[in-house]
């Protein structure tokens, strides 16, 4: 168990009769010894065993800058400094009221292992600072011990919880060579499900807590312990002192690395233990901006199918739009502050206008109009693309989404929600793409946002193009954001759009007091299939 863990141990150690282990015996096996090799195979491996009457934990330090802290005193650990060198192990048994007994063993242990490659490219030779690969798909991801790859989930570009993105590991080599491992998590960590209970958590969806990270630890690289194929992986391990993790907490600092790069890393870990071991996936990116570049939107949707062009002077076509009035039972579920109408929306110059008015309506300081296409446009799978200039001002929430079909008969999120566009003007110059759905909803939705100049000032295309395998984002078909789509997930059935202006609330954020009005111009919804 890590170090992260003794607090909780230590509190129950405080607790009953203060007895201190006796009798407290260690054996260490190397490796491959034998008369002729008595210090092993080369591998740096030895195995230990820790016993003694009325131990309930064990902390082991190896003698190489490295300790492991739990409850039983049976473990194996790799030593990696080339040659053959003579390490001091101390093992420190904890009986119950916190009492201690400690003892020594000396072992001398041959590694030829020596890998300068990964050494020289986690630290770029001196320092190296990595951050989670947010912005990939798979970045991280989880499968069974045999296949060697996620496949039992991997995570969509940006899906997770923010306390995972917010890392950032230090990776340098000290004046002796050695490789120092410093991170920074803004004192929350992502904890896997199985472990929030033991870290403090109130239950397997509270997921972002606080660890402890602080303090500079040490990397050694061994040869890997598992049975990834060769071409799969580069045989190297990162193995991290004092409890030291990659980011998402798994109760492991052994990491396999199965891929680096001069800015990419790919590393695999094994842990759990209340259904069997398992595999889990990480990937890293030397740019904090999560990795996951911006493309050419490639389109397979070229028929258009529908669309509105905005041609006719007057309301808008009210075969097509519907106008949804009111403030929604306390701001749509949002704590909006505008009061919705069918007066502030209008057809004119060939746009749609929506405005947002500060004004005194129906007990509400602000007006505004939401239109959607309920029961006269819905499609499922195709390219949905809306050309619109945004409004501005402190508080100002535009939006072009779309949700499922069946919203009236299973209701929200299980009818799935797709948020081709969102806009605050608190944030002038960024686009947020979001999805919405059941345990992917409000604050815990899969979205990413892009950085788009002049949002306000002129017009640009909002893009989503959606089949069966991916949602894709896109600004001026600038790809941002892509979505593995399945078939456990509500976007495989037909969905009608929504074009609305809201003002404030848990997006929107504060209005400014100078705000008067402001308007979102859409020049044209085009569908394609």
């Amino acid at each position: 168990m890590l170090v992260f863990l003794t607090s909780c141990v230590d509190d129950d150690y405080n607790f009953g009769e203060i007895q201190a282990p006796t009798n407290l015996q260690i054996s260490a096996e190397v490796v491959g010894a034998t008369e002729e090799e008595p210090f092993g195979d080369g591998s740096g491996r030895v195995n230990f065993v820790a016993t003694a009457d009325n131990a309930i934990n064990f902390i082991y330090d190896f003698g190489d800058n490295r300790q492991v802290n739990q409850s039983g005193g049976e473990l194996t650990h790799d030593y990696n400094v080339v040659g053959v060198n003579e390490y001091i192990v101390t093992v420190t048994a904890t009986g119950t009221g916190g009492a201690k007994t400690t003892a020594t063993t000396r072992v001398e242990v041959l590694s030829n292992f020596d890998d300068p490659v990964t050494k020289s490219l986690l630290t770029g030779d001196d320092t190296k600072t990595w951050f989670v690969a947010s912005g990939e798909p798979g970045h991280l991801g989880v499968g069974p011990l045999d296949s060697f790859s996620p496949d039992f989930f991997a995570a969509s570009p940006n899906q997770l919880a923010s306390c995972l993105y917010d890392d950032s590991i230090t990776i340098a080599l000290d004046e002796n060579n050695n490789i120092t491992f410093n991170h920074d998590n803004a004192d929350v960590s992502f904890v896997n499900a199985e472990f929030v209970s033991q870290l403090g958590g109130g239950g397997p969806d509270d997921q972002c807590l606080p660890v402890d990270t602080s303090g500079e630890k040490f990397v050694n690289l061994s040869a890997a312990s598992s049975n990834v194929p060769s071409d799969l992986s580069t045989g190297t391990q990162m193995n991290i002192s004092d409890g030291g993790f990659l980011s998402y907490y798994i109760n492991t600092s052994s990491y396999e690395v199965l891929e680096i790069t001069e800015d990419y890393l790919y590393v695999r870990g094994i842990s759990g233990s209340s259904g069997g071991p398992l595999a889990w996936y990480l990937k890293f990116t030397t740019g904090n901006d999560g990795g996951g570049d911006e493309s050419e939107l490639d389109t397979q949707f070229e028929d258009l199918v529908w669309s509105d062009e905005f041609d006719l002077d007057g309301a808008p076509d009210p075969s097509i739009w519907n106008f949804e009035i009111g403030n929604g039972n306390g701001g749509w579920g949002n704590q909006e502050s505008q009061y919705y109408t069918d007066e502030n929306a209008i057809v004119e110059d060939g746009m749609l206008k929506i405005t947002a008015k500060a004004e005194s309506t129906n007990g509400f300081d602000y007006s505004s109009s939401r239109l959607n296409t309920l029961d006269n446009f819905d499609f499922e799978y195709g390219r949905i693309e809306v050309r619109a200039k945004l409004p501005e001002g402190g508080g100002t929430w535009p939006a072009i989404w779309m949700m499922g079909a069946n919203f009236p008969e299973v209701g929200w999120p299980e009818c799935g929600e797709i948020d081709i566009m969102e806009h605050r003007g608190n944030d002038q110059d960024q686009i947020h793409g979001t999805l919405h759905f059941p345990d992917n909803s409000g604050g815990n939705a899969v979205g990413q946002t892009t950085i788009v100049e002049g949002v306000s000032n002129e017009f640009k295309n909002y893009t989503v193009e959606w089949d069966d395998e991916q949602i894709q984002f896109a600004v001026d078909n600038q790809v941002y954001h892509t979505f593995q789509n399945s078939s456990e997930i509500p976007f495989n059935s037909p969905f009608f759009i929504i074009l609305n202006v809201a003002m404030g609330g848990t997006f929107g954020g504060d209005i400014d007091p100078a705000f008067q009005e402001s308007t979102m111009e859409v020049d044209y919804v085009r569908v394609y299939q």
